[in-house]
């Protein structure tokens, strides 16, 4: 009997590679340091040992291993996040950003940019707290409404307010930035993505995160490919289609408000990575959304380290090396599509 999950032999090939890949952003930036020298560093502060004399070991524990820890573990949830809404509203131009939470976690920390919101002691906790504060009270409006407007709940309901909200929001931070000052440069650069600076501290969040939502969204692999065959019929079969979607529901909301809280608004990620992975892996989301979380962690490792090197020393916020990328990508995938069809 052909197995519903990923093979071992696949999960070996995905680990390995997402290590290769991990270890190379590593070694690769302003300054290039040989693989064999980073791994000895990562090894020997991994035992505890003592490091060998030079900045190196400084810039790789310090500096790039942090931030690409971060970029990898983000790059995960935004491609889970983005399978999820797929998967759930059965609809291939979802992603976590659909039910307009990602705007109230933008909007949260653009007022924190712009106000000065901090936590004493820390440099963007403020930012963070804000941010993951919106998106909590976007996802408590959204679904208070769509209550209010359909009992049942449905997906419909949830996307057309979630629409809305997106314009509200966004419009309510433009208002903020016309008014900003010179806090306009740091709020725009903040919404095309950055994770230069994230420390060991947002990698342990987004562990959290990933380990508490992203395991209520892979136990439910089976309703979601339930809901494939429509809402109706997962329920003829027993699925509790409410229950079910307010948890996948409010487990994206989470993940993608941590998401913003720590690297800012970075489109195309959730929304072509799992298209990838459908089109190696198939349909199945016990296979696809593992699947979806190593592929979107290699495309933005990769593109990270694009935005670092292909104009060093300046660095281009990593939200337009994913659009870019993304945009062209998901042409493609769409074409090939509307082909096979």
């Amino acid at each position: 009997m052909k197995s519903d999950r990923l093979s071992p032999g696949m999960a070996v090939l995905f680990a390995v590679v997402l290590t290769a890949v991990m270890l190379l952003c590593v070694c690769v930036g302003s300054v290039s340091i040989p693989p064999a020298d980073t791994a000895a560093v990562i090894w020997r502060a991994l035992r505890g040992l003592e490091l060998p004399a030079g900045v190196s070991g400084n810039i790789i524990l310090n500096v790039r291993l942090p931030r690409v820890l971060n970029v990898a573990l983000m790059g995960a949830a935004l491609s889970l996040c983005g399978a999820a809404m797929q998967g759930l509203l059965r609809n291939p131009l979802a992603d976590g950003s659909t039910l307009g939470v990602s705007s109230g976690a933008s909007l949260g920390a653009v007022i924190a940019l712009a106000f000065g919101v901090q936590i004493p002691g820390t440099a963007y906790g403020g930012v963070m707290v804000m941010a993951m504060l919106f998106a909590f009270l976007s996802l408590l409006l959204i679904l208070s409404l769509a209550y209010v407007l359909d009992r049942s709940l449905s997906t419909n309901s949830i996307i057309l307010i979630g629409v809305i909200f997106s314009m509200f929001a966004s419009s309510l931070m433009t208002l903020i930035i016309a008014f900003a000052g010179d806090r306009v440069r740091s709020i725009t650069f903040w919404t095309m993505g950055s994770l230069s600076g994230t420390s060991y501290l947002h990698a342990r969040i987004l562990v959290l995160a990933l380990l508490v939502c992203g395991g209520v969204i892979l136990r439910c692999a089976r309703e979601l490919n339930a809901f494939a065959i429509g809402e109706d019929n997962a329920r003829h079969i027993g699925v509790n289609v409410r229950r079910v979607k307010l948890l996948i529901l409010v487990s994206v909301s989470v993940l993608i408000g941590v998401c913003v809280s720590v690297g800012g608004t970075i489109g195309f990620v959730g929304l072509v990575m799992p298209h990838m992975a459908r089109m190696l892996i198939g349909p199945n989301h016990r296979k696809l959304l593992p699947a979806s979380m190593f592929s979107g962690a290699v495309f933005l490792l990769l593109a990270d380290l694009a935005a670092r090197t292909l104009l060093r020393p300046i660095e281009l916020p990593i939200g337009v090396v994913t659009s870019m990328v993304g945009a062209a990508a998901f042409v493609a995938v769409f074409y090939r599509t509307r082909k096979a069809g």
